[in-house]
């Protein structure tokens, strides 16, 4: 391990190495402080379930348009620079909201200057992982392809830990200390991030690949010469590593948007594109794209996925904290389990799925999804006590297994999104694809928030909880009516 690690810092840069480990530890960390935000919604502010999730939902919408950040930060250099910059901008509005919300307690209890805060603080967030990702792309094609698998890795290894501590010390910390405590010692993250911009060159491990990518003819914006029949033929997968993508984990080959996809080659020949021109071609190619059928088919079905099956996850949360009383510090505990179980539902389908045919592996997912919901259903109608199963084993285990399955799902969809990415566009598109993703995430929050509030279920009333349920299960069979719009041959397969 030690020797991996020295040939790693050897290859890249102790800097730089550590910037990425930070970065990603951070992105994982940060159930620690949502977790103090979760409570703040709903103990300070008094929110009721559907408004504290419609505060969330806004909050987290940043991250439904991270090709912006990526085709806005390859267009428009700042100082001749196109990562750093923006990687420091971007830290800039991680670090200070958790600094104010700390420091003003007007902040921290007023709904619309807590959701604005909160907003700035994702948009930080996702577009430093818009940046690092095209970062560690042209360092590990340009510089280092031979340990582009070792550093996606790492940085699997670094998020994966920030999880789980942050998951643990979230429920220490809300026991033991304040809210604006909490806030402050979170804000120490984006604060070491932000020194850290600044002992990374980047001419040293990312300039040098505008001047190659410039001055290379390969790389062009076009569509044309994109055989999709070729990518599911027999089967199987032409596109390798998305199959291997556990949560959180970035395809860095795959997201990074490249200087040189964005760029059009002006009439006398020179490779300096004009602003219009860039913004232009790269809009133009992401449009022309996702337009055709193999490629909106699929996703207009991971987005339907989503919105179509109410998220009461808010409302959860506000069930098992004020009626079954379970304390903040067990339900890290249960965030723990939670990505335990991903990282065996990984494991369980790199092993035993990539065989199978991804409608049957999104269908069966479903299936386990409406499952795991209706154990929500025995939960808040008290039917396990009856069975003499108790509220905390229902919550972790039901965690772990809800975390496992959704893997299932997940996995088949970076796959996917992996196998449409035609030449050229991939990292614009691929960013594209998880926004839609994660837009469709939102919006099924947003329709969870409405569920909630049109059963007139709030914190202390419950009493229409198991119907919202029900509704939930129920619209889990949805998208599986809809699984026609997968292409037939595709596979879990990848080369």
């Amino acid at each position: 391990m030690i020797g991996w690690c020295k040939q790693l810092r050897g290859a890249f840069g102790a800097s730089f190495l550590w910037l990425v480990c930070l970065i990603y530890f951070t992105q994982g960390f940060r159930s620690f402080v949502w977790t103090a935000v979760s409570y703040q919604l709903k103990d300070e502010l008094k929110l009721s379930p559907s408004a504290s999730q419609f505060v969330s939902s806004i909050a987290f919408f940043p991250w439904s348009v991270k090709p912006l950040y990526g085709i806005v930060s390859d267009c428009i250099p700042i100082k001749g620079r196109k990562r750093i910059p923006y990687l420091i901008l971007a830290t800039l509005f991680s670090f200070f909201p958790w600094l104010l919300l700390g420091t003003s307690e007007f902040l921290r209890t007023s709904k619309v200057q807590l959701m604005v805060l909160l907003t700035v603080q994702n948009l930080g967030s996702a577009m430093a992982d818009v940046v690092i990702d095209a970062m560690i792309a042209e360092a590990v094609r340009l510089e280092r392809a031979l340990f582009a698998g070792d550093l996606q890795s790492i940085s699997w290894m670094a998020m994966a830990l920030g999880g789980i501590c942050g998951s643990l010390l979230g429920g220490y910390a809300l026991s033991n200390l304040r809210m604006d405590e909490i806030f402050l010692i979170f804000s120490v993250l984006p604060a070491l991030q932000l020194a850290s911009c600044h002992f990374v060159e980047e001419g040293s491990t990312v300039g040098k690949a505008f001047s190659k990518v410039s001055a290379s003819n390969g790389t062009h914006l076009t569509i044309e010469n994109f055989d999709m029949d070729s990518n599911f033929s027999n089967g199987k997968s032409k596109v390798g590593g998305a199959s291997r993508r556990k949560k959180g984990q970035k395809d860095t080959n795959n997201r990074a948007i490249k200087s040189g996809d964005l760029q059009v080659l002006d009439k006398d020949g020179s490779s300096t594109p004009s602003l219009f021109q860039s913004l232009k071609s790269a809009s133009y190619a992401l449009f022309k794209a996702f337009r055709q059928p193999i490629i909106l088919r699929p996703m207009a079905w991971f987005f339907l996925a989503h919105v179509t099956v109410p998220n009461l996850s808010t409302v959860m949360f506000y069930y098992q904290t004020e009626i079954l009383n379970l304390e903040a510090s067990f339900l890290g505990t249960a965030r723990v389990l939670g990505w335990l179980g991903l990282m065996l539902g990984t494991f369980i389908y790199n092993q035993y799925m990539k065989n199978m045919r991804l409608r049957k592996i999104l269908m069966w997912a479903h299936i386990g999804l409406a499952i795991l919901s209706a154990l929500d259903l025995v939960l808040v109608t008290r039917t396990n006590v009856s069975l003499g199963i108790s509220d905390r084993g229902m919550v972790l285990y039901g965690s772990a297994l809800a975390d496992g399955i959704n893997q299932f799902k997940f996995m088949p969809f970076l796959i996917l999104s992996g196998q449409l990415c035609p030449p050229g566009i991939e990292g614009t598109l691929f960013a594209l694809f998880m926004s839609i993703n994660n837009l469709g995430s939102t919006v099924g929050s947003f329709v969870g928030a409405g569920l909630a509030s049109a059963l007139n279920i709030s914190s202390g009333s419950f009493d229409n909880l198991p119907l919202g349920i029900g509704i939930q299960v129920i619209c889990t069979f949805i998208p599986v009516a809809f699984l026609s719009l997968i292409p037939k041959e595709a596979t879990g397969i990848s080369a």
